[in-house]
């Protein structure tokens, strides 16, 4: 095998491994039912809430950017790991959800998370409790 085939398969080895230890990751620090369940019901106001913040003018672009690519991401037929591994398939959107979304407040500040919540007060909570933003 020629040298190239060598680099190539090392790389492909190597990028398997990694998305390996990226399920053996969530697996071991996968939400227990109960929270996955609340997360799941939240997720068409966390979708709505993701898009009015992207749309929001007055927040910096870069969070604009960040909230943008997250809604592209999640509209994407495919992810890191597929959502037909049972509760690992959601549980790595959640996981991106809440970090793109403790960024993006940590730079807009809560009152902009709570501008933009279509949801019920409690519904606020939940999110806040799951994602772990800032109250």
């Amino acid at each position: 095998m020629p040298d190239w085939g060598w680099t190539l398969v090392g790389v492909l080895g190597g990028v398997l491994l990694l998305w390996l230890a990226l399920v053996a990751s969530l697996w071991a620090t996968r939400p227990d039912e109960l929270r996955l369940r609340e997360l799941l019901r939240l997720l068409p106001d966390v979708v709505r809430l993701v898009r009015r913040l992207a749309a929001d003018r007055g927040l910096a672009r870069g969070v604009r950017v960040r909230l943008w690519l997250l809604l592209g991401y999640l509209a994407l037929p495919f992810d890191l790991v597929p959502d037909v591994i049972p509760v690992l398939g959601w549980v790595d959107d959640a996981i991106v959800v809440a970090l793109v979304l403790r960024s993006a407040v940590r730079r807009a500040g809560p009152e902009a998370l709570v501008r933009h919540w279509p949801g019920s007060p409690e519904g606020l909570a939940a999110l806040r409790r799951l994602a772990r933003l800032p109250g």
